[in-house]
């Protein structure tokens, strides 16, 4: 009796929560989502986009995959923004706002780089994903920030290359140091790394008694900065 009594009641409450249980349609869990969203809870509103997005036959798919990307962004989870970005790129091309996605593809993978001294492969996959953003969209509103991006991103290889040269320089490999200093002295920028990079391939070439090629470094380290320390230092060879 007692064993069936509480079977019974096991039945009920089944039912009672049969009868009270939400049904989480796709409207309810945008909408909810674009709550979290909106309240800057983007972990939360990320668990919900992402399930809308696997509804490939819902109208909001694409934009659910979309804001999940940006989720992932706004937390700085930039690898797995940078995924969601290209799916959106390859999955939905005619998305109203898809110049976004292209852009911030850039941005992740700026953002995934190392630090200058370090392999720099993320750094040069930003560059080119900035220059198909630039070709896709040259009346971007992004389009400035992707340029000075660039800019950024380009400083970045050439401090590493300077980081490779000196490494070799210190290491006593002059021809494969100076290899690394001829590159960056040629594209002909004023900055620190350039007045280094002269000032180290004039010494190579002094130590390998190759003066012309010696002059020509001091030469063009002596107009572009003539009163740096580096400039005094070699004085005293010409």
């Amino acid at each position: 009796m007692f064993k069936r009594c509480a079977w019974l009641l096991l039945v009920l409450i089944l039912a009672s929560c049969a009868r009270n249980k939400v049904d989480y349609t796709t409207e309810s869990k945008l909408e909810k989502a674009n709550q979290f969203y909106a309240a800057k809870k983007y972990s939360k509103a990320a668990v919900l986009y992402d399930e809308i997005s696997f509804e490939k036959k819902s109208a909001s798919s694409a934009f659910a995959l979309m804001r999940l990307a940006d989720s992932y962004f706004m937390m700085n989870k930039f690898t797995d923004a940078r995924l969601k970005y290209i799916m959106m790129t390859s999955s939905y091309p005619d998305y109203p706002d898809i110049e976004t996605a292209y852009f911030r593809i850039g941005v992740c993978y700026f953002q995934e780089s190392m630090p200058a001294q370090y392999d720099q492969t993320e750094t040069a996959q930003s560059i080119e994903a900035f220059r198909i953003f630039l070709d896709r969209f040259p009346a971007s509103q992004y389009y400035q920030e992707a340029l000075e991006y660039i800019r950024k991103a380009q400083k970045k290889i050439i401090e590493k290359k300077y980081y490779n040269g000196y490494i070799y320089y210190k290491m006593k490999d002059y021809s494969s140091a100076l290899m690394y200093f001829k590159e960056i002295t040629a594209l002909g920028n004023t900055s620190e790394i350039d007045r280094k990079s002269l000032y180290y391939a004039a010494r190579i070439n002094l130590f390998h008694n190759k003066n012309d090629d010696a002059a020509v470094a001091w030469t063009s380290l002596k107009t572009r900065y003539p009163n740096s320390k580096e400039t005094r230092k070699l004085a005293k060879f010409f």
